[in-house]
């Protein structure tokens, strides 16, 4: 009776396996499309010697706040490894809200230095915010962004901060804050 079951639930269980890594791959395409066709942020791809890709990055806070997400990192349009950033800040805060992050990086010294391990962004790098129906102001470098409802009339303008150029596109949510803290990156090389 046991091995019936077992083989009756096998074969499900291993084509719904199968099915969730073409699944998975599709939010890291989807992520990344998304960012190609929005404004400037399309350039950076063909200027760039690498890039990190964070399809959801989740967070939230009431006076103490954090934020995690998982992503991969790409040299050359291909994936050499998965990344994870994670962020803790203390300050005014409240709401919760997920978004998608793209981290350019300008060269070989850039890629070395984020997937070094353990890299940090300061308390005062912040991301172009790539939104629809609006405009935002942020980044180390005097970054702006102003959106339309459509990717016809979305526009960002921003450039490499120390090597790195981070644009975030808002996903949901509603999120007030004035915090400090910065964001940290590990990374983790695929093995060959």
């Amino acid at each position: 009776m046991f091995r019936t079951v077992a083989r009756f639930l096998t074969l499900p269980l291993l084509a719904m396996l199968l099915a969730a890594a073409p699944a998975q791959a599709d939010k890291y395409d989807k992520t990344i499309r998304l960012f190609q066709d929005a404004g400037e942020s399309a350039d950076f791809f063909k200027r760039s010697y690498a890039y990190a890709v964070f399809p959801t990055i989740g967070k939230a806070g009431i006076g103490i706040g954090g934020a995690h997400g998982e992503g991969r990192v790409y040299v050359g349009g291909k994936p050499t490894g998965k990344a994870k950033m994670t962020q803790l800040s203390i300050g005014w805060q409240l709401g919760a809200q997920g978004y998608s992050l793209i981290v350019f990086l300008k060269d070989r010294r850039a890629f070395e230095d984020f997937t070094s391990g353990s890299f940090e962004f300061g308390a005062q790098a912040s991301a172009v915010a790539i939104t629809a129906g609006a405009q935002a102001s942020a980044g180390t470098s005097g970054g702006t962004a102003s959106a339309g409802t459509d990717k016809r009339d979305t526009s960002t303008e921003g450039d490499y901060y120390k090597g790195m150029a981070p644009f975030v596109i808002i996903k949901g949510g509603l999120m007030y804050e004035a915090t400090i803290g910065g964001a940290k990156f590990s990374y983790r090389p695929y093995r060959r």
